[in-house]
């Protein structure tokens, strides 16, 4: 058999380098605006505290809490405040065969330079992706438009994070803000990344720079002392303030419509550097210092495996395949309310466009949430993916018996044989391809822990999909 180069990227830097990635290609901060909300309930859906302009009961007797305009506890001398901690919240998990949507949440840029208070989400972008038809989607939602926050009454969108956080509901800001999109959108999320606009920035230096084709003239003013640069249409590499210069401004005709497509357009340029095959080698050479410079300013729901699995369909999902919306100004309609008795303007949301427009997105495909139907093991069938079983041991015989196991459960066995390259404990998959079905199966028949069970070595040229090296465990496992 021919000698494999085996040389092959550790786990962690794989795992890192995909959460940074999912994170940073949609989540960009951001413009400043007005925080202020406009209905206080005295029932919510929501267990915690009532928004930051209300006073709220502490319990029967008790005097009331108030609280100032970012969200904190205004002190009343002789008074003690109670302790507010925030329940825990279980993480989501994902099969590997349902569509699965993200919301990628940005900071108000201010707020995080003030460095106190409960900061507003200034960029708001669904995310979605189908296993089945290797499709995905995007789609920008306005900061200032007016929806129902569950809990708190109508509001401007972006105040949905803040008072989520500033009362400690359970899953904080991004609970909130989820539960937000959800209700106003109508399609379920599973997951949230939150990332704050220095973390950006640093990612993108990290990456060493952006390839980016921006298709216009335009002047960016970039955060911090740094002087206006201006961009051309032409295509070359832009650094992280420049991107996030991009990314934030709105000092065109289009205003927040424009940078949303500005922003769209930075997410397919970094699916394109980060996942194009000559470029992927030295994107995980640099996973280590770009999840580093990320991990400060990120926060998700994303557990681990889910990242992996995630990681790897993205990167085999066409750029063509890659549906885009922005709600527009043909969508909303433009109006002034008095926030706090501060004129303000608002997006009111026109629902019959805005439906055709996630139907688009959402459903073309199939149904808003499609699960994976059938069984395990049919679905692994259907698959179809290339197996390479390769001895870990020094056990005689042990891939072929792993080998013809498989394949009496439907697995393309198409090698049995050989040594790998050390002894192995427990049974290792070396993954090739986006063979999720497989992946899944395998994961499940050899118990397997992506902590440290699961390679990642994207290789279009390789004979086989996954490998399996056996370990010391598989005589227990296999019968």
């Amino acid at each position: 058999m021919k000698k494999l180069n085996l040389n092959f990227v550790k786990r962690i830097s794989i795992a890192q380098i995909i959460i940074v990635v999912v994170a940073i290609i949609v989540a960009f901060p951001i413009f400043y605006t007005i925080r202020n909300f406009v209905t206080c309930w005295s029932i919510s859906e929501l267990p915690g505290m009532a928004p930051s302009i209300c006073g709220t009961e502490t319990g029967l007797g008790q005097p009331k809490i108030s609280f100032d305009e970012e969200g904190n506890p205004i002190v009343v001398e002789g008074v003690p405040l109670p302790e507010i901690v925030a329940p825990e919240v279980e993480l989501p998990s994902w099969d590997g065969g349902s569509r699965v949507t993200i919301l990628f949440i940005g900071l108000d840029a201010r707020d995080w330079e003030v460095g106190q208070g409960a900061p507003r989400s200034d960029t708001m972008i669904l995310f979605t992706i189908d296993p089945i038809s290797k499709t995905a989607g995007m789609l920008s939602i306005p900061r200032d438009l007016w929806v129902n926050i569950p809990g708190f009454g109508y509001s401007r969108i972006n105040t949905a994070y803040s008072s989520g956080e500033g009362n400690r509901l359970p899953g904080g800001g991004p609970g909130l803000a989820v539960k937000t999109v959800e209700q106003f959108i109508g399609v379920p999320i599973q997951f949230y990344v939150q990332i704050d606009f220095n973390a950006f920035e640093e990612a993108i230096d990290a990456m060493g720079g952006l390839y980016l084709c921006p298709g216009e003239r335009i002047t960016i003013d970039p955060i911090g002392p740094k002087p206006p640069v201006k961009m051309g249409p032409h295509c070359k590499k832009y650094w992280g303030y420049q991107i996030l210069g991009y990314a934030r401004n709105r000092k065109t005709a289009g205003g927040d419509v424009d940078r949303a497509n500005r922003q769209q357009k930075i997410i397919l340029a970094l699916l394109d550097q980060v996942f194009s095959p000559q470029n992927f080698p030295t994107m995980v050479s640099k996973a280590p210092e770009i999840y580093a410079e990320a991990e400060a300013g990120l926060r998700t729901n994303l557990g681990f495996d889910d990242a992996l699995k995630l990681g790897v369909l993205l990167s085999q999902v066409p750029k063509e395949n890659i549906k885009r919306g922005v709600i527009d100004f043909s969508m909303v309609g433009l109006e002034s309310v008095i926030l706090n008795g501060v004129p303000a303007s608002i997006f009111k949301a026109k629902p019959d466009k805005i439906r055709v427009l996630r139907d688009e997105i959402f459903l073309a495909s199939g149904p808003v949430s499609p699960m994976a139907s059938g069984d395990l093991v049919a679905l692994m069938q259907e698959d179809g993916a290339r197996v390479r079983v390769v001895n870990g041991t020094y056990i005689d015989g042990l891939p072929e018996r792993t080998g013809n196991f498989l394949l009496s459960q439907g697995v393309q066995v198409v090698e049995a044989g050989g040594f790998a390259n050390s002894q192995y404990a427990r049974t290792t998959l070396v993954v090739y391809g986006p063979t999720l079905y497989t992946l899944q199966y395998l994961i499940s028949v050899f118990g397997v822990n992506a902590t440290n069970q699961i390679l990642f070595s994207p290789d279009p040229a390789s004979p086989v999909d996954i490998e399996v090296r056996d370990g010391a465990d598989a005589l227990s496992i296999i019968p």
